[in-house]
């Protein structure tokens, strides 16, 4: 049984473009769950706007992505809540140590953490950047964070061969320093 667990949480998404992007993010990085508030998102991605299909490696056939009403309810209490958003004393994310198990919750692309919610949290992050970072990108960076520092990673070139795209069979043969 896993010992950690990555929760996406988003707060009332709008882009099935971002949420694509969100997937791919979550499959790479080996998260959990991915969860979100209100209706925009199914709504854009049901009228006919969700014009790209940014999740590539199909990682929405393995990770669950639920509609819930509160982001709060979403998890249990042995996972920590962590708003990542530009909040006056947030921890800057290269400081951030991150919890074994975490619901990692990011406001909307037009919006911010509600008060309440950042009151509830266990820890609030931010990524240190002029200006707001889109969302899926965010969510990557955020992401990548917790795995270079937490090292549950496999090295190496069996790593590499696993993740590569098809079109890439290129190696390294002699390194002149």
């Amino acid at each position: 049984m896993k010992s950690s667990y990555i929760g996406i949480g988003l707060l009332n998404p709008k882009s099935p473009t971002n949420m694509g992007g969100i997937m791919r993010a979550a499959g790479c990085y080996d998260a959990d769950a991915v969860f979100f508030t209100g209706k925009r998102y199914l709504l854009a991605a049901t009228n006919g706007n969700a014009q790209y299909n940014t999740d590539t490696k199909g990682a929405s056939l393995s990770i669950p992505q639920t509609q819930v009403e509160d982001l709060r309810e979403a998890v249990g209490s042995e996972i920590s809540l962590v708003c990542v958003d530009l909040v006056e004393g947030a921890c800057p994310l290269p400081e951030f140590q991150h919890p074994e198990k975490a619901l990692y919750i990011f406001g909307p692309e037009d919006g911010t953490v509600s008060q309440s919610l950042i009151d509830a949290s266990d820890a609030v992050v931010y990524m240190p950047t002029k200006g707001c970072m889109n969302l899926a990108a965010s969510v990557n960076v955020l992401l990548y964070d917790r795995m270079a520092k937490m090292a549950h990673f496999e090295n190496g070139d069996a790593l590499i061969r696993q993740s590569r795209d098809t079109n890439n069979r290129v190696r390294i043969k002699n390194i002149k320093v």
